[in-house]
């Protein structure tokens, strides 16, 4: 497992270097089909390198990105999970807040994970028998114990009372990617996060493995156990959170 996280650690430094050429530097952009959002010719640069240091080196693993996926990826033992630029909408906008989401799953569990921000220098990572670590420095979650006063990373959406039988947490919004989300969970800058909108499994399944090595509780939002590399690679959203916060989350939130 920890020959996989350095692995993706490598992938992940190689390849923000290419990010980082395309960042404010105007690339092409186009949309999506069906709302899907925006993509750039940064995001496909970004895969084609990941794919090839992290395929080249692990040739017999699966591979699921956001932007190309391989045929027999459910049949393989091993799955890289990959999202080339999380945050794409962040990085064309030239802020800093967008990050490379890299992981393995076995058995529908991610075993190794790795979320790099290029433009600030920060290197998330964590395998399934190790601590989580940002810049190869341990980090642990929150240690409130309570839902009052628990800042909360969410869409401004997410507030609106039909969702809440209680008042929910304070909340601090962020235009930046959910795996850099889960990580700002993980080392302990918020109490939780919650996405209540259909999750897709490379936005978090590298953070996901992070906050739980750090401490933290991770579920979907109706607080079952994640699973991955799934026919369909999306979750009943996403709660990350120091563990008796995520109970008051729970107990808060409207099934």
């Amino acid at each position: 497992m920890s020959g996989d996280r350095v692995l993706l650690e490598q992938a992940a430094r190689a390849a923000g270097a290419v990010a980082l050429r395309y960042w404010r530097q105007a690339p092409e952009v186009w949309e999506k089909a069906d709302g899907a959002g925006p993509v750039s010719e940064a995001d496909l640069a970004v895969d084609a390198r990941l794919a090839a240091d992290l395929r080249g080196a692990r040739p017999d693993y699966g591979w699921l990105s956001e932007e190309s996926a391989a045929p027999g990826r459910l049949a393989a033992g091993r799955c890289f999970i990959v999202d080339p630029i999380d945050g794409t909408r962040a990085f064309l906008d030239g802020t800093p807040d967008f990050a490379l989401s890299l992981a393995v799953a076995e058995a529908g569990r991610v075993t190794a994970a790795a979320v790099f921000l290029p433009a600030q220098d920060r290197l998330y990572s964590a395998s399934a028998d190790g601590p989580a670590l940002l810049n190869g420095a341990p980090i642990r979650c929150s240690g409130r114990d309570r839902l009052d006063g628990a800042t909360l990373l969410s869409a401004r959406s997410t507030l609106m009372p039909e969702h809440w039988r209680a008042v929910p947490p304070v909340r601090r919004m962020f235009r930046s990617s959910l795996a850099w989300r889960l990580c700002l969970v993980a080392e302990g800058a918020f109490d939780a996060m919650l996405t209540l909108r259909p999750s897709w499994e490379w936005d978090i399944a590298a953070g996901g493995l992070i906050a739980e090595r750090a401490g933290a509780r991770v579920t979907d939002r109706l607080g079952a156990a994640l699973r991955f590399n799934r026919e369909d690679p999306r979750t009943a959203g996403c709660l990350a959170a120091a563990p008796q916060v995520h109970a008051g989350l729970l107990a808060a939130l409207c099934r």
